[in-house]
């Protein structure tokens, strides 16, 4: 008999697995032995989460300019998330560093700023829409 640990639904089981010998009538060459199974006290541990970091790291990278030929530029979402809040609308003139909106994603409210002067020229997004990363949000020109 061997014995092995096996996990379900991140509980650990000690199971014991006998060999048999097959024969004619198509039974299995090996069965698990379910009454002897018994939890394992270890459980495998995650990894700590560094999520702010990466988030603010995202955020800074979606706020900069997208090079472009004098098109303007697009904020566009750094992660998945609601828009809890929309600062700005079309024809609005904003400088650099000023809240366009809030992105509510990983139960934390984000706020999204212009990294460049410029005229809004496009508001993508409403309060309540949900948006993926990379999405395009505001268009600035």
């Amino acid at each position: 008999m061997k014995t092995f640990k096996v996990t379900v639904e991140n509980q650990t089981y000690t199971v014991k697995v006998e060999e048999l010998s097959g024969n004619s009538e198509g039974q299995p060459e090996k069965a698990v032995q379910g009454a002897g199974s018994q939890p394992v006290a270890e459980s495998p541990k995650p990894a700590p989460a560094k999520e702010a970091p990466a988030a603010e790291q995202k955020q800074e990278e979606a706020s900069k300019p997208a090079p472009s030929a004098g098109e303007g530029y697009t904020l566009k979402a750094p992660m998945p998330g609601s828009v809890l809040e929309v600062k700005v609308s079309e024809g609005d003139s904003v400088k650099d560093g000023d809240v366009l909106l809030v992105l509510e994603a990983m139960k934390m409210e984000n706020e999204l700023t212009a990294s460049q002067p410029g005229n809004v020229s496009q508001v993508l997004v409403k309060k309540g829409d949900s948006v993926n990363s990379g999405d395009p949000l505001v268009v600035l020109s």
